[in-house]
């Protein structure tokens, strides 16, 4: 399949801001096999230049030994949606809500993003929620137009299986939307996610306040959906990924039946897989595994679901994803260095992988030709300190 991205358009469609020169010297350059004394030249916001030494050519800037790494490349935050709605019912000013949410993640190390947006609504009941993505992604496709972002922005949209809309929804998406991931979510209480009802009660009832009675009423709404819905909605998100060019991906798969599925309808890479079965399936199917940065730094799932590290070890883990804390995602890359003492393929979990799975070919690694999105970090103990963020050789953080 080709990439939904044409590389010759990116530049002019998604960043209004190109850099002049700036050269990176004296640091330890992680490359894709190997950490390298030299420096990186960037022009026109492209890598032109990979040098070994610990020169400091004049008009360059002495990294004095600090680590230069790709920019991070995150393919599944709900950071937007935590800043348009940073309260229960509070409809946060959008165009200011996504500049908040651009800035943050600039500061955090992350020069790509595919914002999720929920797609499928549920207009009854107190565990109601209303459609909002077709609004949104026109106000970040604006604001990404006339240059008003740090970093580059996708569309991620998260296709509700039990949802009473989806279809409808998908529908007001077209091919010059340049929609970048799909990701089927079945949220039925039960499976999945959400196997423990348990777990599901504490996230749900906490965030949108429901007392015992009312979160059992949500419980059976969601169940009546996935059987109305349930076939026809996955089936019909397949289709409208295709129809977008967009990169298709399955979450919380549980089984090895789950993942066949997956691997049927054309699934790229699996977003959190809840069991080392599932992992292990993907694996056999040729799919890409994704774990969540906080799920990795706390030592398991806040659901009771497979813990990333416990997936690490057992070589199931090929990319990693902030999920709901921005700043994890630097330092979830650094932990894996540390759980499989290898730098540069723990630093690929976070740029060239993400970039690879949804056919980003012109970043994600320090390489000549590629997008001169850097990061500065210097380690202290097995914390890193993020002292520089270019975005196309643009300082953004």
């Amino acid at each position: 399949m080709n990439s939904p991205f044409p590389t010759s358009s990116l530049t002019k469609a998604c960043d209004k801001n190109v850099s002049s020169d700036l050269c990176l010297a004296n640091a330890q350059l992680v490359l894709s096999d190997q950490v390298l004394t030299g420096s990186v030249t960037i022009e026109q916001g492209v890598i032109c230049d990979i040098a070994e030494g610990d020169h400091v050519p004049t008009g360059a800037l002495d990294c004095t030994g600090d680590l230069v790494i790709p920019g991070l490349v995150e393919l599944h935050t709900d950071n937007v949606e935590r800043h348009i709605e940073p309260r229960p019912e509070v409809d946060w000013p959008h165009l200011p809500a996504l500049i908040a949410h651009d800035a943050e993640l600039a500061s955090t190390g992350v020069t790509t993003v595919f914002d999720a947006m929920r797609v499928g609504s549920i207009h009854s009941g107190k565990g109601r929620y209303i459609d909002y993505a077709r609004k949104l992604a026109d106000e970040l496709l604006a604001a990404r137009e006339q240059g008003y972002f740090k970093i580059s922005h996708f569309l991620h949209l998260r296709a509700e299986i039990c949802s009473e809309t989806l279809l409808e929804e998908l529908a007001t998406f077209g091919p010059s939307d340049r929609v970048g991931i799909v990701s089927l979510m079945d949220h039925t209480p039960g499976q999945r996610q959400f196997r423990d009802l348990a777990a599901l009660k504490t996230y749900v009832a906490k965030k949108r306040g429901m007392n015992d009675a009312e979160f059992g009423e949500h419980v059976e709404t969601l169940l009546g959906l996935q059987k109305r819905f349930g076939a026809k909605h996955e089936a019909g998100a397949v289709a409208e990924a295709n129809r977008l060019g967009a990169v298709l991906a399955s979450h919380d798969d549980t089984t090895a039946d789950h993942v066949a599925t997956s691997s049927g309808n054309g699934v790229d890479f699996a977003e959190f897989p809840t069991t080392v079965e599932a992992a292990d399936a993907c694996r056999t199917h040729g799919i890409a595994v994704m774990m969540g940065a906080p799920n990795l730094i706390r030592g398991g799932s806040h659901s009771g679901n497979v813990a990333a590290e416990k997936l690490a070890k057992a070589d199931l883990l090929d990319i990693v994803s902030s999920d709901y804390v921005p700043s994890a995602l630097l330092l979830s890359a650094f932990h894996l260095a540390y759980v499989w003492n290898d730098l540069p393929r723990a630093i690929a979990t976070v740029t060239s992988n993400p970039a690879k799975a949804v056919r980003l070919h012109d970043r994600g690694a320090l390489e000549t030709g590629l997008r001169g999105d850097v990061l500065r970090v210097r380690k202290i103990d097995q914390t890193p300190l993020l002292r520089g963020v270019w975005s196309q050789g643009n300082k953004v953080g």
